[in-house]
């Protein structure tokens, strides 16, 4: 998936502690752009292929993506992936996805999610 977040912008830099402290918020926000996005596609999923509120349901679902991409990026991580987010701290990112409970994997700027290494 490609990064949502502006990669121009100057991030914010975290440390462990940091990220650690705001994870309550992302997880919660996470969590619940989850749950109406998992909704939303219940209801899409429902309805037959030729049902009109199709569109309508698409865009939701995509505006509720975009909401929780600003969100993210209004606290400062930044967005990788659908419910993937990273917390710069100046030689890499600590590494989170939903619905892990921590901030427990590291991974350096070139590497990505597939290069997350357990924080020790």
């Amino acid at each position: 998936m490609r990064q949502m977040s502006d990669p121009a912008k100057k991030t914010k830099q975290f440390t462990l502690g940091d990220a650690q402290q705001l994870l309550p918020t992302v997880r919660q926000r996470t969590a619940d752009a989850v749950e109406r996005a998992e909704r939303l596609s219940k209801t899409l999923d429902d309805l037959p292929a030729s049902d009109p509120r199709r569109t309508e349901m698409l865009t939701s679902l995509d505006e509720v993506c975009a909401v929780w991409a600003r969100e993210m990026d209004t606290l400062g991580v930044v967005v990788k992936g659908m419910w993937l987010v990273d917390f710069d701290n100046g030689d890499g990112y600590y590494c989170w996805k939903h619905p892990e409970t921590a901030v427990s994997h590291y991974h350096e700027y070139d590497d990505g999610f597939s290069g997350r290494m357990k924080i020790v």
